[in-house]
């Protein structure tokens, strides 16, 4: 694989609208119009929101709602979902409801989807209802919702309007190889959720290259990986702020969730060994430190994988230092 250069690399935000402990879910939006505007003035290209449900930690369920606001607030970043859980949806209502972003913020709305529920099966029964339990119809549903946004529907009896001929840009979302296969069926750009479940992420963007069907939309593959980024002036400082993020995923794999958590000095007095080693399998792909350090370690993710751009998830407790940490990315990166 030919080497990439850091500054040749996209790079954009996945914000999940995390709650911060002593905050609330007003300050939480606040604080996301706060970053949008910052990264954006940073040369970030994209800013989305992934669609979770039944979470005291994460309050981006509305996600649609969402993206309307901060592309209100904003200029020209794109906004959009990483993403829309498309079982939890009939393909029409999200056809006009990114149709409705896509008139109202022209070519700057992305739709990437994704086929798991985003939340625990209990919620999952009361969101999909009578539906919970229908045979999976993800890839004819992608299909479906491509074709309400296009032109070529206006003679069908079902329409959306808003959204017949915004052609809203589709990204197929994953975490294993079976989205791989179908991201390079279809021929649409493939991001990876590497940020919480990088075990596939190698053999699936191989998948998907060797298998890609160029398309209307895109001529050649397209990967995009989600990564956390925990950045300071120093790796010390670095380190603990990451501490927040630990005892979040820490949350997921106990059960026991929280709302995002103060950094500590040392995590051995928070996890045992085996939530350490399982949270530690999750964060796999993580950048953790100082300018120096990062860039040294980005640069080999990127020989190693050849991705086009990087979507960067940052979990720090205290919002300034979460600025910052997007401001030292964007900078490393350009250097």
């Amino acid at each position: 694989m030919d080497n990439k250069k850091l500054t040749d690399l996209t790079y954009s935000v996945l914000d999940l609208a995390s709650v911060v402990e002593g905050k609330t879910i007003a300050d939480t939006f606040n604080n996301s119009v706060i970053l949008a505007q910052h990264v954006e003035n940073l040369g970030y290209t994209r800013y989305w929101f992934a669609e979770h449900h039944n979470m005291i930690s994460v309050a981006s369920s509305a996600t649609s709602v969402l993206i309307g606001h901060i592309a209100g607030k904003t200029e020209k970043i794109r906004v959009g979902s990483g993403g829309i859980m498309l079982p939890n949806h009939s393909p029409l209502i999200i056809a006009e409801q990114f149709g409705t972003l896509a008139t109202l913020y022209p070519d700057r709305i992305d739709l990437g989807l994704g086929r798991a529920p985003g939340t625990d099966q209990l919620t999952a029964m009361e969101i999909r209802g009578g539906r919970v339990n229908m045979p999976h119809s993800f890839p004819q549903d992608v299909l479906k919702l491509q074709k309400y946004l296009s032109a070529s529907n206006s003679g069908a009896s079902v329409r959306a309007i808003p959204g017949e001929g915004t052609d809203v840009p589709l990204w197929i979302l994953g975490s294993s190889t079976e989205s791989a296969h179908l991201a390079a069926s279809y021929g649409l750009p493939y991001a990876f959720a590497t940020h919480f479940a990088p075990t596939y992420f190698m053999e699936a963007i191989q998948i998907y290259r060797q298998n890609f069907r160029p398309s209307a939309m895109l001529k050649e593959p397209y990967v995009m990986a989600c990564v956390n980024a925990v950045m300071a002036d120093t790796d010390t400082e670095a380190e603990k702020l990451s501490t927040s993020l630990k005892q979040l995923f820490m949350g997921i794999v106990t059960g026991k969730r929280q709302l995002l958590q103060p950094p500590v000095d040392n995590m051995d007095d928070v996890w045992d060994v085996m939530q350490e080693e399982a949270v530690n399998q999750m964060l796999a792909v993580s950048f953790i430190g100082g300018p120096a350090k990062i860039k040294a370690q980005m640069q080999s993710f990127l020989n190693q994988t050849g991705v086009n751009e990087v979507m960067v998830t940052s979990h720090i407790y205290d919002h300034t230092a979460r600025l910052y940490s997007y401001q030292l990315f964007a900078e490393m990166l350009s250097k």
